[in-house]
């Protein structure tokens, strides 16, 4: 086989979260400045890169079986680059396992990408898993054009150490960007599109910096300045964790009307030892103290978590708990998971793992309270008056998707174009989506 030439077309796949969808979108970026052109599909690249991410179970086995479909009939492949958390945790064993990959980058390390796809098509093999996160920053490209609605990575990594979680061993600790970058990458999302901006970060509400006056400023005052910006409608931010909602940021939600009335806010679990064993720095009743004082601010917010079941030793009668947390809160949306041992993670060698079974038949029971509060909550705005911004077109003649300012998913008909703010009544309401009609 020929070795690779210099790829002109590229494709950036990636997976998990939405940092990952930005840190894509930078890698996207990047390439694209060299002059190559983004295309579809992989099968039509040059160069792919698998943006992977390391938080589920098996997630490594995917990365090798998307690298094995890269090879097309003729026997040839793409340049393929791996990169995220799978890359930053597993580089060397990529390497050694997958003679076809030729580049390995961590979350950390792609502002490096061009170089070592460079050193791909010259014959060779690169891999790079540093942690300079600042570094990175600095040395992405300019932001130019976006959608209506873009994403804006103001913290990364992870001091907590959860022992679930490999997001410490694969994004590092925790890191605040500058207050003035910020702004400065929110005001060119804006003058290229964008009318929504979410604020993106493992523990997003841990931003901190000091401002153009070197005060300290956590995260409400750098919403509170992208606020002023009379361009940018919409402000969100996610994930948050419960240690680190402060008075400003609670406060903000009750006295900025573009922060959007939506906080995702993962309790994990609702049994206080399950809590203390998975290193978490609540307890149900600050947890639920908390939500109180949140809504106290803001009558209106809809709440989402995170969950975990069967995480080892989770009792039936703890399970119970937990079922108990999510009627007590009513969930408007929720992510909820198997727990799965990640390896290195101090939760992967405790003892009394539970079954597969039991598992199956707990997420089965959470996941049917959750969509029970996921409907209560949708039926609950029936008859609210509010703006949706245009996401995409409907399957139906004239049909438009978009979200609602409590992130929910409204269909309704007239002749708009992606990005309009359209004023509608919720009118009807399911599970997954809610119909509006046209003020």
């Amino acid at each position: 086989m020929s070795a690779p030439t210099a790829p002109k077309t590229f494709h950036v796949k990636s997976f998990g979260c939405q940092m990952n969808v930005y840190d894509g979108e930078r890698m996207a970026e990047l390439l694209g400045a060299q002059g190559m052109t983004s295309v579809g599909k992989g099968e039509d690249a040059d160069l792919v890169v698998l943006n992977t991410c390391h938080i589920r179970e098996r997630a490594t086995e995917k990365v090798y079986s998307d690298i094995g479909r890269l090879r097309r009939d003729d026997g040839s492949a793409p340049i393929i680059a791996v990169a995220g958390c799978v890359a930053q945790a597993e580089g060397d064993e990529i390497m050694a396992r997958a003679p076809s990959v030729k580049v390995v980058v961590g979350p950390q390390s792609y502002h490096h990408l061009p170089e070592m796809v460079a050193r791909a098509a010259a014959g060779g093999r690169a891999t790079e898993t540093d942690m300079p996160a600042e570094a990175k920053f600095a040395a992405l490209p300019k932001r130019r054009k976006s959608g209506p609605s873009a994403f804006l990575t103001v913290q990364e990594g992870c001091d907590k150490f959860c022992t679930y979680c490999v997001v410490p061993y694969t994004r590092g600790a925790e890191i605040s960007r500058p207050f003035n970058d910020l702004v400065e990458e929110a005001k060119l999302l804006v003058a290229g599109g964008a009318r929504e901006i979410t604020l993106l970060g493992q523990n997003v509400n841990a931003w901190g910096s000091e401002d153009e006056k070197g005060r300290k400023v956590g995260l409400d005052g750098l919403i509170r300045t992208l606020a002023d910006d009379p361009d940018l409608q919409r402000i969100r931010y996610t994930t948050s964790h419960p240690n680190d909602m402060t008075d400003g940021l609670i406060a903000a939600h009750g006295e900025i009307d573009k922060l959007m009335p939506f906080l995702h806010l993962p309790v994990q679990a609702g049994s206080d030892r399950v809590l203390k064993a998975m290193n978490r720095s609540h307890t149900v009743e600050s947890y639920l103290k908390l939500l109180d004082r949140v809504r106290e601010a803001r009558p209106d917010i809809a709440i989402s978590g995170d969950f975990i079941v069967g995480f080892p030793g989770e009792t039936n009668s703890e399970f119970e708990e937990t079922l108990h947390v999510i009627d007590a809160v009513g969930y408007a949306q929720a992510f909820s998971f198997k727990y799965s041992p990640r390896p290195g993670t101090p939760a992967a060698t405790m003892p009394d793992h539970v079954s597969p079974e039991e598992m199956d038949e707990r997420l089965q029971r959470l996941q049917a309270g959750l969509q029970r509060n996921s409907l209560a909550f949708n039926q609950s705005s029936v008859g609210r008056r509010c703006s949706v911004m245009v996401e995409r077109k409907g399957r139906q003649p004239g049909q438009w998707l978009g979200k609602s300012p409590w992130l929910q998913s409204v269909h309704f008909i007239g002749d708009f174009a992606i990005g309009d703010l359209v004023d509608v009544e919720l009118i009807e309401a399911g599970p997954n989506s809610l119909s509006g009609r046209v003020l």
